[in-house]
Parts: C-alpha cells; sequence; structure tokens
C-alpha cells in the first residue's frame, strides 16, 4: 500500500512538473517577426490549383495524372534552371518519374529539398502533397537569385503514398540511394510535408502524446520542424534557425525515429543512409481531419500561411554555413 501511494504521489510530480514546464516553454517562445514576405501567393495559388484541379488524381492508378503534374512541375523548374531532369524508375512495370531540378554550383556539397507530388487514391491532395510541392516550387524560383554556396536539388517525388510508403519503392528511397551509391556529399534535406493547412480554433490540434499539448497549445497554427535525435548538425540548424525567422509560429519536434508520426514521409528515406534531414509540417492527420479524405481540397489551405513557411526556409537555406 505504500509502495502504491509514493508511486502514485511520484506519477502527480511528474506530470505537475511537465505541465508547469510546457506552460514556461510556451511563454519562453520568441515573438513573431514582422518583414516583408518574399514568396508570392499569386504564383503559390495557381501552382495548388493546377496540381489540384487539372492533375486528377495524381496516383498510380492514374499514371497519365502523375505524368501530367510531373510535367507541369518540370515545366515550372525550366523557367529557373536548364538543369532540370527526370530521374526514372520502374515498379510493377510501371514507370514513375522524380523530377529535379539543380542549382548552385553543380560540384560543391549538396542541400536536398524534396516534396511528393503523388496523392493517397482518388482525391486532391491539396494539403498532402500539392502545398509541399508549391513550396518546393516557390523556394527554387527565389534562391535562383541568390548566390549559393552549396549545390541544391530541388526534388519532386512519386510513389510517396500507398501502396510504397514504407517501402523501397517510394521515390525519395530511389533518390537517397542513387546519392549514397554514388559517394555525393550531402550536407542535408528539407522535406516539405503538408505545409498548407492551418486553424485557430481551441481544440484544433491534436498530438500523439497528450502532454505535448502543454507545451505546443491545442490551437492547429503552427508550422513544425519534425528531426530524430542525433541526427547531425544539419538539421539541429534548421530546427533552431527557423524559430529564430518566425515570421509564423514555429515549433520543433525532436524524438527517437521509433516515436509515431516523426517519420511518415521523404525524409525516412534519407534518415536510412545516415544524412541529416528534417521534415517541414503542420503535423498531417494530427491537425487535418481531412487527410486522405476527399475533403482535402484546396479552398481549405492558407495561402498566406504557405507563403510564411516557404519564407523562412528560404532565409535558413540562404544563412546555412
Amino acid at each position: 500500500m505504500k509502495f502504491l501511494k509514493k508511486l502514485v504521489a511520484t506519477v502527480f510530480i511528474v506530470f505537475a512538473g511537465l505541465f508547469i514546464w510546457g506552460k514556461i516553454y510556451t511563454a519562453m517562445q520568441p515573438a513573431l517577426v514582422t518583414r516583408q514576405i518574399a514568396a508570392d501567393t499569386v504564383r503559390i495559388k495557381k501552382d495548388l490549383y493546377y496540381l489540384t484541379d487539372s492533375c486528377r488524381y495524381r496516383n498510380f492508378l492514374h499514371i497519365d495524372q502523375l505524368d501530367k503534374a510531373a510535367s507541369y512541375i518540370k515545366a515550372q523548374f525550366e523557367r529557373v534552371d536548364s538543369s532540370v531532369s527526370f530521374q526514372t524508375y520502374t515498379v510493377d512495370s510501371l514507370e514513375f518519374k522524380n523530377v529535379i531540378c539543380t542549382l548552385g554550383p553543380k560540384d560543391a556539397e549538396r542541400i536536398i529539398i524534396g516534396a511528393h507530388y503523388d496523392a493517397c487514391l482518388d482525391q486532391d491532395g491539396a494539403d498532402d502533397n500539392a502545398s509541399g510541392v508549391c513550396g518546393l516550387l516557390e523556394l527554387a524560383r527565389l534562391l535562383q537569385h541568390d548566390s549559393l554556396k552549396y549545390r541544391i536539388d530541388f526534388v519532386a517525388y512519386s510513389t510517396e503514398e500507398p501502396p510504397f510508403f514504407a517501402s523501397h519503392d517510394m521515390g525519395s528511397y530511389v533518390h537517397a540511394k542513387s546519392l549514397f551509391d554514388n559517394k555525393i556529399k550531402v550536407k542535408g534535406m528539407i522535406g516539405l510535408e503538408m505545409i498548407g493547412y492551418y486553424s485557430e480554433t481551441p481544440g484544433s490540434q491534436d498530438y500523439p502524446l497528450f502532454v505535448l499539448e502543454w507545451f505546443y497549445g491545442d490551437k492547429g497554427n503552427f508550422i513544425t520542424v519534425a528531426k530524430k535525435y542525433f541526427n547531425g548538425d544539419f538539421a539541429s540548424f534548421v530546427s533552431d534557425r527557423m524559430k529564430k525567422e518566425q515570421v509564423i509560429p514555429t515549433r520543433s519536434f525532436s524524438a527517437p525515429s521509433w516515436v509515431a508520426g516523426i517519420d511518415l514521409s521523404d525524409h525516412r528515406n534519407y534518415w536510412a543512409f545516415d544524412y541529416s534531414a528534417v521534415m517541414i509540417t503542420n503535423t498531417a492527420f494530427n491537425r487535418n481531419k481531412q487527410y486522405h479524405q476527399e475533403g482535402d481540397r484546396a479552398h481549405r489551405l492558407n495561402i498566406k500561411n504557405i507563403s510564411l513557411v516557404i519564407d523562412e526556409v528560404y532565409r535558413t537555406i540562404k544563412d546555412i554555413e
């Protein structure tokens, strides 16, 4: 009986401590930065509605629509630079394409910025993940004007969604393995995964662990930089710098790779080859209840907030030493 009382008391003290620290952590978050935003909401909206309205549906059951999306992405990249190519690969006799655009010194160490353009089954896939592709295209447009220390490869992946997820048939696995096999030096990878849906409504944000609400709040109004423990300086720098840039509420989340949700996108395949990588995300199904549903449509997304996320990533990339 004494043991049980001590156990209950210990649990209470631990949770009380977490609650208090959560409140302190929330209060310590830096204020939002006000500045002119480089990202163009008109271009972002145009890309978003083309991918969701003109490429239906972007999945392995509709290869023609996947190819149409890939061709659009390639055409947009070619307006930025001529160094654009398809990385083709075959799965069960079907041909898929990663689209790659390169900026910066060709022989320099590489930074990979990626987003998948396929959608899950027959739905628009606006947040998941046309929003990420819009970010990818806009980042290429912005960075084309800068003097770059690193080579930056912008990669739009196919076959991220089921039935390919967590297999070697993912487009991002094909790309990451090609880097590893060719012994290419990689500074790090940034994955853009669902950056379009936000809500100021209390209770609109869920978490895999309920105590996280004490630290991050119950409103789905922030962007998250997700990384795993001990994954290199690049991931830590991106996380820290985006929180410093903070034109939109920005949170970081670090955990072992086995924690539910932290590896649910293309960055997982760069981890597999020991590259430093982060996922930029609105937390997917923990916020957007139309995840993988017919309701994941463009009109539900906050284009201004997409531009703010892109602006943070853009300024972070420019500051990488």
